[in-house]
């Protein structure tokens, strides 16, 4: 029997042209209804995963950073796991020696050397602010959440990731997105959020459903009980999932949930 589902939010639950369906909402509320751990696990920082669980209707665990950051839905810190400072500040001048716009996360702040269309195209509807800094050196990297990378073309995101996984195996470097590289604490990841979030709660993995359509999502989906991926997935994420779900666009989390939660045909 599944007593909690870990989601995924862009690309399982939410899209920017979309928003989240009524169908999704009333699946969610149902979950929680019946006393169903839902728990919301994204890239994302912990304010935008809260305001999409405000507008999903739920007050719920929440997983950032890729796992890196655990909290309850009032802000509590669960869990936290931060990225070697030595370690990024290398990273970080290898970056502006090649202009790879780069993301940087303290605190659950967005902070960006460059105000440019990378910055502007990726906030679009995520409900958070960003704060340009003339340099990353005047902030504090003690508790440092993560780093993303942003380059529109795709090989170039695949390259820089291979070779960073080459140089740095000490760290996690996660794809998210086509554009999209990640750079974060080697535990930082929502297969790890999963487990520690079943212990805590007292559950066996094999009460967990997790669901999600990208990369950075294999570890949880392989990790939980019924791991789940959406119809709009990569190609990795699905062949690892016990099952492939509908696209976004038509619920396929509400009938994944059907499915497995309440044992409906779908």
């Amino acid at each position: 029997m599944i007593k909690m589902v870990v989601t995924d939010i862009d690309g399982t639950i939410y899209t920017p042209q979309n928003g989240i369906s009524a169908g999704v909402k009333e699946c969610i509320k149902k979950l929680d209804d019946n006393g169903i751990k839902v728990v919301i696990a994204t890239g994302r920082t912990f304010s935008s995963a809260k305001y999409i669980a405000d507008l999903a209707g739920v007050k719920c665990p929440i997983v950032g950073y890729q796992g890196g950051l655990v909290c309850n839905y009032e802000g509590d810190i669960l869990q936290v796991k931060y990225l070697n400072p030595e370690i990024a500040r290398e990273i970080i001048n290898d970056f502006k020696k090649r202009n790879i716009h780069l993301n940087v996360y303290v605190e659950d702040r967005l902070y960006v050397e460059d105000d440019d269309e990378y910055i502007k195209d990726y906030i679009g509807d995520k409900g958070i602010d960003y704060f340009k800094v003339d340099s990353f050196d005047e902030l504090d990297f003690s508790k440092l959440n993560k780093m993303l990378a942003i380059r529109y073309d795709v090989k170039f995101i695949d390259d820089l990731i291979s070779e960073l996984r080459a140089k740095y195996p000490q760290i996690y470097i996660v794809k998210s997105f086509d554009y999209f590289c990640e750079i974060a604490n080697k535990e930082a990841t929502k297969g790890n959020a999963v487990k520690f979030l079943a212990d805590k709660f007292g559950l066996n993995i094999d009460e967990v459903l997790a669901i999600g359509d990208q990369n950075n999502d294999i570890e949880m989906v392989q990790t939980a009980g019924v791991g789940v991926a959406m119809g709009n997935g990569t190609e990795e994420i699905k062949k690892a999932a016990d099952y492939v779900a509908d696209s976004v666009q038509n619920d396929g989390f509400v009938k994944a949930i059907n499915k497995f939660v309440w044992g409906q045909d779908v």
